[in-house]
């Protein structure tokens, strides 16, 4: 066994790993930070070691050991990140009496391996009794594993005691195939841990539950402690932030507000109430009596981070920051808004904002407002998240202007922390959010956004408006990372999840006001009451152009129709099965709206289960014209309305929004695409190797063998083609590969040219190649690219050229994307593009979705191509580019698509040294 000093040697060879580390929420809603052990945390180990019960040492080391020894100490905490590694889990607690340290990081878990073979290593966790059943050994498990597939581990062994069910439960339940053995008394686990269906499902419920816990413990505070600048001015900034802030908590539902630092002068009013809160005013934080769920923050930035240190041991669980003077200041402030983050995480809370609005519970009996607004809008079922402060007062001011009901809303600021997907994870499990709407000025992390957006659209409708029609303007503050993929990437991403994309905040409210209060439409058959033939016939052309089925269902009421011929010809429509949704338009040229359309609609639409929209002149949003109680015996619940727009084409196209995502939420969405003959671990050991060898250079392009031996190992099969540079060459490679052969110039000016002289076609003999390779080498000279190798290769058979390529963007991680071969599809930008993981559904839609498809199906009388077998091709890169984020860039062009198979003639692959974080572990935002 090697030494200390050994080892000391050995880890300082391999450079600490800084992006293992990693902030991750816990099954209790709480937080703590994960990171490789280091020398210096000699001492806290040892704190922990000691802290232990006898039972939990005993099981950990099958001894009883009262104290590590410094031999000990020394070899768990010097490692060499490689074949022994060791990650720890913090949690900051309040440093002893006496020191000028506010905290010390107290480790609650570690998690460690040590490889003993070339790709299998044993693993052991030892867990602090005191947090115990709060998640911390799944989440080290986690992270524990991916760090082992990025050294090259690809099983884990651990012996256990068989009373240790805990720990061997960690295993079962993390998704993993695992078999045990017992001998001697002791229980031998083992378990390969390449991600499985099974164990990202279980790592995305986990992490589900957590953060919809997290936001809960959030949203659901009712002590708060709101903490001020004491001397700033009055009317200053962040005098009326705080001052603000305080009307809004002592109006709401918090049962007891402590405030700090709005002036000495209101300390005599400790004690004092507003309404039912009880509000205390306190001079020193360190006097505030706990516990406290929920701290308000209007303070000068260099001064949050020291108070949000100090805010643990009163019990707080979420912080929100109205101040700015954070990343939106540049370097120096988003430093500032790190060293924020990590000391809200080590302290187990979660951080909204900093620059943030603050959020409300307006479904809470009381409700809790501890945000700026003034003034909360009515209880109801809709769930707001947006980011900046400022957008959040028109969007609230138009929410109040419809009507609308909310059920909770969160502005995120900076969103350092909490996000749009925490606010997702929550309205899932929230039973009276039935609509989730975010404004969304970035996305930090769109492949879980994506994930999560699916799961929650499945259920309830989740609508999106983003700054500008690609997502990739990023305002000031906001840490994300420049994407490289199109504007085509944002909307793919969009229509996978399910989401509704709404052009902007009114859009967006439009479609929110519908399916919050109206059933989501059974189909497209569109029915349309009206007062005037021209509006009729309007709403019919809009209907036609948001994609609904219009087939003259028009029912005319006039003026003058009197009550029983309204409500019969009306209720006859909802009646005879005719329709799916229904547009009511009455705009009367003069004079007011007669109030009788609007009853007998809404009275019709009432358990009618056909969702029904109008256009009513003097009627906008959630009204009591067009609410009406349900008809006895209906299977509704409560008071039905319909939501009334101001102009016929936005309430057709609202309607015509819910008709899709009604269609996409009962469509099948398959199953992820798991294609049989794959080599993972073979691909990752060829990409570590090409790395290996050209380390430093940049991005590493591959030779053809090579190209074709990497996505070999996906199932991926490359014609074969030979590189010649003389006529005998080219001749014996045709006869080596069967005529008749193409010969292609490797120029990149001349590749895949066929219209321009790079490419010939259909050689049948040696006098023909002869020709050709003579008309290649003068077109090369031509073009400038003369002394280029050229190729020669077996001719596929006939069918339809396409390209499929996938890219590793640094936003959206590995993006895929189809087209058919040509220059007007390139000039035309006729590109589906999918982002892994897809389904098998996901797989047909994206070759359907390129405009230029018919051409695969029987195009002008030509025999359908072999669609399933391109489907095969493009899976397997799809699972090739979420394997390895290496993969900087793939293109197979040409993949000919004949009558029976896809035939693969060239590959050419990008290799670069991974950005990208594991999918398979839990983290919030660095």
């Amino acid at each position: 066994m090697a030494g200390p000093d050994d080892e000391r040697t050995a880890a300082a060879a391999a450079p600490y790993p800084a992006d293992w580390e990693a902030d991750v929420v816990l099954r209790d809603g709480g937080t703590a930070h994960l990171r490789p052990i280091t020398p210096a945390d000699a001492h806290a180990l040892q704190a922990f070691h000691v802290g232990q019960s006898e039972r939990s040492t005993y099981l950990r080391f099958f001894a009883a050991l009262s104290q590590l020894s410094e031999r000990d100490l020394a070899r768990f905490t010097t490692v060499d990140h490689h074949d022994r590694v060791a990650l720890i889990a913090v949690q900051d607690v309040p440093a002893a009496p006496g020191t000028a340290r506010e905290v010390d990081a107290q480790i609650i878990g570690v998690a460690r391996y040590d490889r003993v073979g070339p790709h299998e290593a044993e693993v052991a966790f030892n867990i602090a009794d005191a947090h115990h059943g709060r998640g911390i050994g799944s989440a080290l498990f986690e992270h524990l594993a991916a760090a082992a597939r990025e050294r090259g581990v690809r099983r884990f062994i651990a012996e256990v005691l068989p009373q240790n069910g805990r720990m061997i439960a960690v295993f079962r339940e993390a998704g993993f195939d695992v078999s045990q053995t017992i001998e001697d008394g002791v229980v031998t686990v083992s378990f390969n841990i390449d991600p499985t269906d099974r164990s990202l499902a279980v790592m995305a419920d986990r992490e589900h539950r957590a953060e919809a816990l997290s936001v809960q413990g959030l949203i659901g505070g009712r002590s708060v402690l709101l903490v001020g600048e004491p001397d700033a001015p009055p009317g200053s900034a962040l005098d009326l932030l705080a001052r603000r802030g305080l009307a809004s908590v002592t109006s709401g539902g918090a049962g007891v507000v402590h405030v700090l630092g709005l002036g000495s002068e209101q300390l005599a009013a400790d004690g004092a109430a507003a309404g039912s809160v009880a509000v205390r005013y306190w001079s020193r934080l360190q006097d505030v009596p706990g516990p406290v769920d929920l701290a308000v923050v209007a303070l000068p930035a260099p001064d949050v981070v020291a108070v949000v240190r100090r805010l643990a041991p009163l019990g707080v669980r979420g912080v929100v920051v109205l101040s700015t003077g954070f990343a939106e200041t540049g370097e120096a402030g988003l430093d500032l808004q790190r060293e924020l983050v990590r000391a809200v995480h080590a302290g187990g809370m979660r951080l909204v904002g900093p620059a943030s609005y603050g959020f409300f519970d307006a479904a809470a009996d009381p409700p809790l407002n501890a945000s700026l607004a003034e003034a909360l809008p009515p209880a109801g079922h809709l769930g707001l998240f947006c980011q900046s402060a400022p957008m959040a007062v028109p969007i609230l001011a138009s929410v109040a202007n419809r009507g609308l009901g909310v059920s909770s809303f969160l502005s995120a600021g900076h969103r350092a922390d909490v996000s749009g997907n925490d606010l997702m994870q929550f309205w899932e499990e929230d039973a009276t959010t039935h609509v989730a709407c975010l404004v969304l000025e970035s996305i930090g992390n769109p492949r879980k956004f994506s994930r999560i957006a699916r799961r929650l659209a499945a259920v309830k409708p989740v609508i999106v408006v983003t700054a500008g029609t690609s997502g990739q303007v990023v305002p000031p503050g906001h840490a994300v990372r420049r994407t490289r993929s199109p504007r085509g990437t944002l909307e793919e991403m969009f229509r996978q999840s399910g989401v509704i994309r709404a052009q902007n905040t009114h859009r967006m409210l439009d479609i929110a006001q519908l399916v919050a209060h109206q059933p989501l439409p059974r189909g497209q058959r569109v029915a349309i009451v009206a007062s005037s033939s021209s509006m009729a016939a309007l709403v019919a052309e809009a209907a036609s152009s948001a994609g609904l089925d219009h087939e003259g269902r028009v029912v005319m009421v006039s003026e003058d129709t009197n009550d029983a011929a309204l409500d019969q010809a009306i209720r006859s429509l909802y009646r005879d099965g005719s329709c799916d949704v229904v547009v009511a338009v009455h705009v009367p040229t003069v004079g007011a709206a007669s109030p009788r359309l609007a009853r007998a609609v809404a009275v019709a639409a009432a358990g009618s289960g056909i969702s029904t929209v109008a256009c009513v002149l003097g009627l906008h949003g959630i009204t009591a014209a067009l609410t009406a109680a349900p008809p006895p015996g209906g299977d509704a619940v409560g008071s039905w309305t319909v939501p009334a727009y101001s102009t016929p084409e936005a309430a057709v196209a609202a309607l015509g929004a819910a008709v899709r995502y009604a269609a996409w939420r009962s469509a099948d969405r398959g199953l992820p695409v798991r294609p049989a003959g794959t080599d993972r671990a073979r691909a990752r050991a060829l990409v570590a190797r090409h790395l290996r060898s050209r380390a430093g250079v940049g991005p590493v392009t591959l030779d053809q063998v090579a190209a074709t031996e990497l996505v070999g190992c996906y199932g991926i099969e490359v014609w074969a083609a030979r590189a010649v540079t003389t006529i005998d060459e080219a001749i014996s490679a045709a006869a080596e590969l069967g005529w008749p052969v193409a010969l292609k110039s490797t120029s990149p000016l001349l590749r895949h040219r066929a219209d321009i002289g790079g490419v010939r076609l259909d050689i049948t003999d040696p006098d023909d190649l002869r020709a050709a390779i003579t008309h290649l080498v003068e077109r090369a000279r031509q073009v400038g690219a003369a002394g280029v190798p050229l190729e020669v290769q077996r001719m596929a058979p006939s069918g339809v050229a396409c390209v499929v390529r996938s890219a590793e963007d640094p936003l959206f991680g590995p993006v895929v994307s189809f087209g058919l071969a040509g220059d007007a599809v390139d000039l035309l930008e006729d590109v589906a593009y999918g982002i892994p993981p897809l389904t098998d559904v996901d797989l047909a839609d994206l070759v359907r979705a390129a405009r230029a498809a018919p051409r695969l199906f029987g195009y002008r009388g030509l025999p359908p191509a072999d669609v399933l077998a391109l489907e095969d091709v493009i899976a397997r890169v799809s699972v090739m580019a979420a394997d390895l984020p290496e993969l900087r860039s793939l293109e197979l062009h040409p993949v000919v698509v004949a009558e029976n198979g896809a035939a693969v003639l060239s590959a050419r692959v990008q290799l670069e040294e991974a950005t990208r974080a594991d999918d398979a572990r839990r983290s919030l935002p660095a």
